[in-house]
């Protein structure tokens, strides 16, 4: 079988060349779908054989489903440029593509943060789905926390290997983003009809908090777990702030 790698981008200069690298002997075909980058990603990506496509961003999901259209194989292996393929994963989809036997197949990510693999803090095993029948899946969920959504009656199989996120190499870029998705969630669950009650915005960030930094053992991560856990709770209230404020 032949396998084509979707990856979106903007100004991914510093995580495409390491992304794409990942991909060499696995992925037959290569496409980036590209929101006008302003810096290096475009050279990078064609000096690496991939194929690069301009399209105007739409939002997370409808971006990631306008790359699957691209794709020329309908097995797909979908990536964030900020992601790479372990060599356990490398060799874990090279097995399935010599014998595939599910319509979609899952991964544990793990995650780097400012240099450090976290393994607790509710990041790991972060368990995504990533490689599938195009025919039978695309990417649904809520802007910007995407997912692939299989069509009823899919079989699913797990990978062996991680899938490698280099997150944040900062504190400030963390906080940074973590404002924008809660920005972006909120009107997404705006558009759908959510809304949001004080209960939410008192309430729902001490529980975040609570579940990654203690049931989830972010303790173990040390001072790197502590912040992680800290920033989900203060998106989770920038979120439904800005839902309870868009409500009036």
């Amino acid at each position: 079988m032949h396998l084509s790698a979707v990856i979106i981008t903007y100004n991914e200069e510093r995580n495409i060349a390491r992304c794409l690298d990942s991909l060499v002997g696995v992925a037959d075909d290569v496409v980036v779908v590209d929101s006008f980058s302003s810096d290096k990603t475009e050279d990078i990506c064609l000096s690496k054989g991939a194929r690069f496509i301009r399209h105007a961003f739409e939002g997370h999901i409808e971006q990631k489903n306008r790359a699957l259209a691209e794709a020329l194989h309908p097995f797909v292996l979908s990536l964030d440029a900020d992601e790479a393929l372990s060599e356990t994963l490398r060799n874990s989809i090279l097995k399935v593509k010599k014998n595939w036997r599910h319509d979609a197949y899952s991964m544990n990510r793990l995650t780097n943060y400012c240099g450090q693999w976290i393994h607790h803090s509710g990041w790991y095993p972060d368990r995504k789905l990533r490689l599938f029948d195009r025919n039978k899946g695309r990417w649904g969920g809520t802007n910007p926390h995407d997912r692939v959504e299989m069509e009823q009656g899919s079989t699913e199989g797990a990978l062996e290997g991680d899938l490698l996120h280099y997150s944040y190499y900062s504190v400030e870029e963390h906080l940074e983003r973590a404002r924008r998705y809660a920005d972006i969630a909120a009107r997404a669950m705006h558009a759908k009809g959510k809304r949001a009650t004080w209960l939410n915005v008192a309430f729902n960030p001490a529980l975040k908090f609570f579940r990654n930094y203690i049931f989830k053992a972010g303790y173990l991560d040390g001072r790197a777990g502590w912040t992680i856990c800290r920033i989900a709770a203060l998106e989770t209230y920038w979120k439904y702030r800005k839902l309870l404020r868009l409500r009036s």
